[in-house]
């Protein structure tokens, strides 16, 4: 039996019913609490946008709560991935499936641009995340809740075009966690971020996805980020996985320490033979 995954996204990111992955098989088990993360398999997943064949057969499993970064170099089909897994588009064959039903609050994607609306302050704004529960008795306080966890609770009334670029993702991070989400996919949502807030960010998602324990999903190009960040490093070459990296080292990681370090040679070396090789 074949069945569509839902997402819960903001007003402003809800994709189309027709989009929401209609070929993705979904492994029906017994609902658990709505704590921790969702596991994730893919099987001979493919995309294509015309004749350009962007994804050419993904086979991937993610455990429950494990962090993954997806790096390469542009147009490798990174954000393709995520989409697919967020069901933002559709796929063309293949399957993905998170390990039981997926309810709407269970998929949050966060973007590179906050998104924020600016015609409501910071607290309504996270309260979009909450979809249907915004009419909830308790939304107010499960708004607050989230602007506590991402250090925003005294912003809870300023307009969003007062605040600086790191307080608004700060602010689009709050939206994304206020359902407790148990996976959370993040498209390069650090990129346009000066270096000191950017590593201040990184932090901080670390944090939030310690307490959570969802599952994360993580597309960049920083490939410093990606070892700083995650349990294992997916290198997308050609539209497939070209390179798989378990990431050992102990948290909190040391940025600039030599095993992260040889690491990030690694992968880009990897990355730097691969252009070699077009």
């Amino acid at each position: 039996m074949q069945t569509a995954l839902r997402t819960s996204l903001p007003e402003t990111e809800l994709p189309s019913r027709a989009n929401f992955v209609p070929h993705a098989r979904v492994v029906h088990e017994e609902r658990t609490a709505h704590t921790g993360g969702r596991p994730l398999s893919i099987r001979g997943l493919r995309k294509s946008f015309g004749a350009n064949e962007v994804l050419r057969g993904i086979d991937l499993h993610i455990p429950a709560g494990q962090f993954v970064a997806i790096v390469g170099k542009s147009g490798c089909g990174k954000s393709t991935l995520l989409r697919l897994i967020a069901g933002l588009d559709e796929i063309d064959a293949g399957s993905i499936s998170f390990g039981g039903d997926v309810q709407p609050e269970d998929i949050r994607v966060m973007f590179q641009e906050p998104r924020l609306l600016p015609w409501a302050r910071v607290l309504a704004n996270v309260e979009v995340g909450l979809g249907r529960d915004r009419a909830s008795s308790d939304a107010h306080a499960r708004a607050e809740k989230a602007l506590s966890e991402v250090g925003l609770a005294d912003k809870r009334d300023q307009w969003p075009s007062v605040l600086s670029g790191g307080q608004k993702q700060r602010v689009a991070l709050g939206r994304a966690l206020v359902s407790r989400p148990r996976v959370l996919a993040f498209d390069e949502p650090l990129g346009a971020l000066d270096a000191l807030t950017r590593i201040s960010m990184q932090r901080l998602l670390e944090r939030v996805w310690r307490d959570q324990g969802f599952t994360a999903i993580l597309v960049t190009h920083d490939v410093s980020e990606a070892v700083a960040l995650a349990d294992r490093v997916l290198v997308i070459e050609g539209g497939r996985i070209a390179h798989d990296v378990t990431v050992n080292a102990a948290r909190p990681r040391q940025r600039g320490s030599a095993e992260l370090a040889s690491l990030e040679g690694s992968i880009l070396s990897h990355l730097l033979s691969a252009d070699d090789r077009t």
